[in-house]
């Protein structure tokens, strides 16, 4: 499974200052197990997932 993963520096305007946090934005919800794998391969503090919710 390939996917893209955006590390960005939350609070700060710029680089490598604030606090680091991975975000992937997904299609549709992975099992939880494989997110807190994901989550932890990256060993940052904050990881998020992201899906799009469909409007209603």
């Amino acid at each position: 499974m390939k996917r893209n993963i955006y590390f960005i520096d939350a609070f700060a305007d710029t680089l490598f200052s604030g606090n680091p946090a991975a975000v992937l934005l997904l299609d549709k919800w992975l099992d939880k197990a494989l997110m807190q794998s994901i989550a932890a391969e990256n060993n940052l503090s904050e990881t998020a997932f992201v899906v799009e919710e469909e409007n209603k």
